[in-house]
């Protein structure tokens, strides 16, 4: 991964467009905080690439609207004993 931010953000923001991943999904995968991740795709990639970032807005919108859902499935793992 390249570290200069604007590569980063462009990186980062493809990498969540073609996979629909979260932040914290992302940060994981590129081994850097889902603080830089949130940064770079939110404010870097608006002036840097308004498609991607457009493209990754959807996904972030999208991803906002399931975590009560994904919160609920892992509450549920967590008492079943499979996490």
């Amino acid at each position: 991964m390249n570290n200069e931010p604007c590569f980063r953000a462009v990186e980062l923001g493809e990498y969540i467009a073609a996979t629909g991943a979260t932040v914290r999904a992302t940060a994981k995968v590129f081994g850097v905080s889902k603080s830089t991740v949130h940064k770079d795709v939110t404010e870097k990639l608006k002036h840097h690439s308004p498609a991607l970032y457009k493209r990754v807005k959807a996904v972030f919108e999208k991803n906002k609207e399931e975590r009560h859902i994904r919160g609920g499935m892992a509450t549920k793992l967590k008492y079943k004993g499979k996490i």
